[in-house]
């Protein structure tokens, strides 16, 4: 059995019906979407959506900085600031 990882779930026949009364009803949060008692989509507000993509961007630059970083450290000048 799959998770349903919403508070709220509504079926797609629900959805149809009344998607701005299924997306008032639920706020802040997201909602699952069920097709056969089964999530096949997750609705979520526009900004938690974009908060998760910068989310996500930030994690891959994180990990792109700390690949160059170790590719690089062969290549850092040792500075001791007082000499600066």
């Amino acid at each position: 059995m799959q998770n349903v990882l919403a508070d709220l779930s509504v079926s797609i026949t629900e959805l149809k019906k009344n998607p701005t009364a299924v997306i008032n009803e639920a706020g802040t949060s997201p909602v699952a979407i069920l097709n056969n008692n089964r999530p096949t989509a997750y609705i979520l507000p526009a900004d938690t959506y974009e908060a998760i993509l910068e989310a996500m961007e930030d994690h891959h630059l994180g990990r792109l900085a700390m690949e160059r970083l170790e590719k690089e450290r062969d290549l850092a000048i040792d500075v001791d600031i007082n000499e600066l």
